[in-house]
């Protein structure tokens, strides 16, 4: 996904009050200012509150249309143009006492809003996005792939982290 394709979604979201935060490989080029690598998807956390208006911008753009992945879930799953944008959901929900909750009721993934609010920039647009750490963190518990390992050298180069033990940590979605 080119970055003027991630740019107009998000700001389309931004123009419906969604409050969006960017996940992901785009958040990870959006923390440093600039596209590090080509881009498959556009990863989106969304409040679930939010998720009508997510739909309606969504569909304004002409992505509205399922992409079956394998281990989708009510809580992630993807949507796309039938050409080449393609948007990978995550949906939470705020608990009564703010952390934020995502996955299954079995098995919460939980994580806190400060999780979410990295600032960076795609094409010129000022976004939110997953801060560093958390960005890093969300890159383990799977088989890494180039675009991963890639994505890890870039946020600790840049932050000063140290690369994360490839543990458990939550289901790897599509990028």
């Amino acid at each position: 996904m080119p970055p003027e394709a991630a740019r107009t979604l998000i700001a389309a979201l931004q123009a419906r009050g969604v409050a969006a935060c960017v996940g992901g490989g785009w958040a990870v080029d959006a923390l440093v200012g600039k596209q590090t690598r080509k881009h498959g998807d556009l990863d989106i956390w969304v409040d679930a509150v939010d998720f009508e208006g997510l739909v309606a911008s969504f569909a304004d753009q002409g992505v509205d249309r399922l992409y079956p992945w394998p281990g989708d879930r009510p809580w992630n799953f993807v949507l796309h143009d039938g050409h080449s944008r393609r948007v990978d959901l995550h949906l939470y929900e705020t608990l009564s006492d703010g952390r934020l909750h995502y996955g299954s009721v079995n098995v919460p993934f939980m994580f806190t809003a400060e999780d979410l609010s990295g600032a960076g920039e795609i094409a010129g647009l000022s976004v939110r996005c997953e801060r560093p750490e958390f960005a890093l963190q969300n890159h383990t518990g799977y088989e890494l792939r180039a675009s991963d390992r890639h994505d890890i050298a870039v946020l600790c180069e840049r932050f000063g982290l140290q690369p994360p033990e490839n543990r458990t940590q939550k289901p790897r979605s599509a990028d």
